[in-house]
């Protein structure tokens, strides 16, 4: 692990057996360590802005009556900061919940030992620094991820997904239109059209799905453990809010968006680059989602 001392917030009962596995991987006399533990709640907000933590463990019994709704608090706290859920072989199911509300990982009590434990730090750190990485490659238009940004984090979290043995869904858009705008009402005019339709996406999806401008038109979304079914749902979904969206623009509109959704299993071999071109291709056959809903 880090050769400077790591600081940890843990939120369990105590004796935790979270706290004791950190104890046992971290030894007092090698003082790499910055281990804070606190057993309720509402103890957990405030110390998470006097101790700056760079890994946070919650134990979701900790959480009652509503486990999912603290994780989003958790995560509306320190949404940079890695957060993994502690859970009980009967809360998996709502572990692996907790993962589209803002955490990034769950270990299942009972297999906490220390190599399980350093192993779900690594993740949790090499996760948050390729995160950083793609921030510094956002398009400055939209404020979206970036083509290499968004492959980079497509690619990490394909393989969490995979190893999950869960499912994704991608969603490719093309604003074909945005030359003419272009040409007849300027950059003013194309830059207010690509700020529209990424909030367009900010609103259509979660805040843990990666969004991106793939390049001058084009657009992409990334949702992990979305099944299959509801990729359909997506797509009408952004169908209904260009139509919408189509009645309140400037005097370039109506905007002309190509939708193209793909799905991904851990049991398929392909890789995100290959699943992006797949998808991407699917865009020339795509049909205006402005024309669906007029």
């Amino acid at each position: 692990m880090s050769e400077t001392n790591l600081r940890v917030l843990v939120a369990e009962d105590p004796p935790g057996e979270a706290g004791t596995s950190l104890r046992l991987l971290f030894p007092e006399n090698e003082q790499r360590l910055n281990l804070t533990v606190v057993s309720c709640i509402s103890t957990l907000f405030p110390t998470i802005h006097v101790v700056a933590p760079e890994i946070i463990l919650l134990d979701l019994s900790l959480a009652q009556p509503d486990p999912l709704e603290v994780v989003r608090r958790v995560y509306r706290s320190a949404p940079d900061v890695p957060l993994i859920v502690l859970a009980a072989e009967n809360e998996k199911e709502l572990a692996e919940q907790s993962l589209r509300e803002g955490a990034q990982d769950y270990l299942l009590k009972g297999s906490m030992d220390p190599m399980t434990m350093d192993r779900a730090l690594r993740t949790a750190l090499e996760s948050n620094t390729l995160e950083g990485l793609a921030d510094l490659l956002r398009d400055p238009v939209t404020g979206l991820h970036a083509r290499d940004g968004f492959e980079t984090m497509g690619s990490r979290s394909m393989e969490f997904a995979r190893q999950k043995n869960s499912t994704c869904v991608l969603v490719c858009a093309r604003v074909e239109n945005l030359s003419a705008i272009r040409t007849q009402f300027g950059s003013t005019a194309v830059e207010r059209t690509l700020s529209d339709v990424a909030d367009l996406l900010r609103g259509s999806f979660r805040r843990t799905d990666l969004l991106a401008r793939l390049g001058d038109d084009q657009f992409a979304v990334l949702a992990v453990d979305a099944v299959e079914p509801s990729g359909p749902v997506l797509r009408q979904r952004l169908e209904k809010r260009v139509a919408v969206l189509n009645q309140d623009l400037g005097p370039w509109g109506p905007l002309d968006l190509k939708i193209s959704v793909g799905f991904w299993a851990a049991a398929e071999s392909s890789t995100f680059t290959e699943f992006l071109d797949r998808v991407e291709g699917g865009l020339r056959h795509a049909e205006p989602a402005a024309q669906l809903n007029t």
